[in-house]
């Protein structure tokens, strides 16, 4: 098997793995990993020859940009302060506790490199959180904690491990140039996420049609990263400004075969390239093999240690981080995202999985400091890093599903149904708004405006049909009934016109793409 066929069969399992984990009741990401570690045990599959440099860039963005797609930026404003409690402070805590430990047992290990150790496994995936949140139905808050530590807790531990790793290799270490950096790298990375998410959104405008606009947002987010990390600032939080930007402005209410297509492209990259992701985390497990030879008992025992500290560190930092949140939330006029009971906040804690970031991130470690000498103690870094990767992702995204089960954390339900009928009422109202505009500048013969009435308020209906039992609910009964039938019958009709259409695509003489034209035109018809 070359690299080629591997990665065939990486994709392969990337897309298999989301039915099997649906129907195993376990998440895709932890199926991948497995499928790589089987592969790496096999004889006849290569080592992975990706150079690590090369990991963050190409992997990061697209599922950076993918993840960003399924929020906002009014959730993260709104919800900072628990975001900062449970995600970005913690990444400093771990990373501090875990370098003191790791100092303390590797013999002769720098504090630099420990703190390079500590940062690496301090940030929990993003990917695999969501990926596992979503599947397992956890409530909204609890999502959106775990989407927003995901997501921001890689621009600070990224950070870290850059200054712990400059000060291993050139053997000098200032606070003050440090925080300084840290700085830097936050402003240049803010102004080139908002510089790039700008012109993207303006030259989205002039393209105008739907395949170019989303086969720009594909190159959007590795422009990001690659720019702002070529001007020395955070790669990870330029794409997160940047793909929020863009979510927030880049498509308009009536662009709806942008909305529509690129939702299914993005959910495509976003499988094909998370699956990938954890592939290469099991392929990679012969490295840590081949580390540990002769010296497995010892270097067990390090990694066993790190991984409880990781472990327990996250669990003590919630329990108190939640109190003071629930503390701050009593006082505040807005619903804040944030675990409401101790099941909830022991779920968030099993949740804290890691994943790509702490292997590229391991594996680019470099192999020499500025004097030629070996990275101090490379070797068990490496090992003790992929200890943690494989114990989090493994351990704890296969018994995640039970606890939560266990546990009884749900998602609220009725909550999303009430709020689901509240923007149906206010769909309904706002046609029904533009109707009354349109009445007061054009004369409308009667049945018309009555028929548009109703359609303005069956708008609101096909949304939630619970909305019909609260206003006119036994005129709109027989209504609705009457709706389903037609529909159901225009659905039979346009069915017969697509088969018709498809069969003239092998008739001698048809021109496909005329043919594939008029096709599109009632596939978009069927879905209003």
């Amino acid at each position: 098997m070359d690299q080629l066929a591997l990665l065939f069969v990486l994709l392969l399992g990337a897309v298999v793995s989301v039915p099997v984990g649906d129907r195993v009741g376990l998440p895709a990401p932890v199926l991948m990993t497995l499928l790589g570690i089987v592969l790496a045990l096999l004889e006849f599959v290569p080592n992975v020859e990706v150079p690590p440099d090369l990991i963050l860039p190409l992997l990061l963005p697209p599922l950076l940009y993918a993840a960003v797609r399924r929020t906002s930026w009014r959730q993260f404003a709104a919800n900072v302060r628990p975001i900062f409690l449970l995600a970005v402070a913690l990444v400093f805590v771990t990373t501090v506790c875990v370098a003191a430990v790791a100092h303390a047992i590797v013999p002769g290990l720098p504090l630099a490199a420990a703190v390079a150790l500590g940062a690496l496994v301090a940030p929990p995936d993003p990917v695999a959180a969501t990926a596992v949140a979503g599947q397992l139905g956890l409530p909204r808050r609890l999502v959106s904690i775990l989407e927003g530590e995901g997501l921001f807790n890689d621009v600070t531990a990224i950070v870290l491990y850059h200054v712990a790793i400059a000060a291993a290799v050139s053997g000098t270490f200032s606070p003050w140039e440090a925080g300084l950096d840290l700085l830097l790298s936050a402003v240049v990375a803010l102004a080139v996420g908002l510089a790039l998410g700008w012109g993207a959104n303006k030259l989205m405008d002039l393209l105008g049609d739907p395949t170019l606009q989303i086969g720009l947002t594909l190159l959007v987010p590795y422009a990001s990263y690659v720019l702002a990390e070529e001007l020395h600032g955070s790669g990870v939080l330029a794409v997160l400004v940047t793909a929020l930007f863009l979510a927030e402005y880049a498509t308009g209410a009536d662009d709806v075969m942008t909305r529509l297509a690129g939702h299914t492209f993005w959910d495509i990259v976003d499988t094909l390239v998370t699956g990938v992701a954890f592939g290469l985390i099991g392929l990679e497990l012969h490295i840590a093999v081949r580390t540990a030879s002769g010296r497995w008992h010892e270097m067990l025992g390090w990694a066993a240690m790190v991984v409880g500290v990781v472990v327990v560190v996250r669990l003590l930092w919630l329990m108190p981080a939640t109190w003071l949140t629930k503390r701050m939330h009593a006082k505040r006029d807005y619903d804040e995202e944030i675990p409401m009971s101790w099941r909830e906040t022991v779920v968030m804690w099993w949740s804290g999985m890691r994943g790509v970031a702490s292997v590229a991130l391991a594996l680019a470690i470099p192999l020499e400091t500025d004097s030629g000498a070996a990275f101090p103690d490379r070797d068990e870094i490496v090992f003790i890093a992929f200890g943690v990767i494989m114990a989090t992702l493994v351990l704890q995204g296969l018994t995640l599903p039970w606890l939560v089960k266990r546990l009884g954390v749900q998602a609220d339900s009725a909550r999303e149904k009430e709020f689901e009928k509240q923007l149906a009422v206010r769909a309904a109202k706002a046609a029904k708004r533009r109707l009354r505009e349109i009445e007061a500048v054009e004369d409308l013969p009667e049945d018309l405006s009555e028929q548009m009435l109703r359609r303005a308020f069956e708008i609101g209906v096909r949304i939630s049909p619970d909305m019909g039992e609260e206003e006119r609910r036994e005129a709109h009964r027989e209504r609705l009934r009457r709706l389903k039938r037609v529909r159901r019958i225009q659905g039979e009709l346009l069915s017969a016109a697509r088969h018709e259409v498809l069969a003239a695509r092998s008739e001698p003489g048809a021109d496909p793409e005329v043919v594939d034209r008029v096709l599109r035109h009632l596939d978009v018809r069927s879905l209003r």
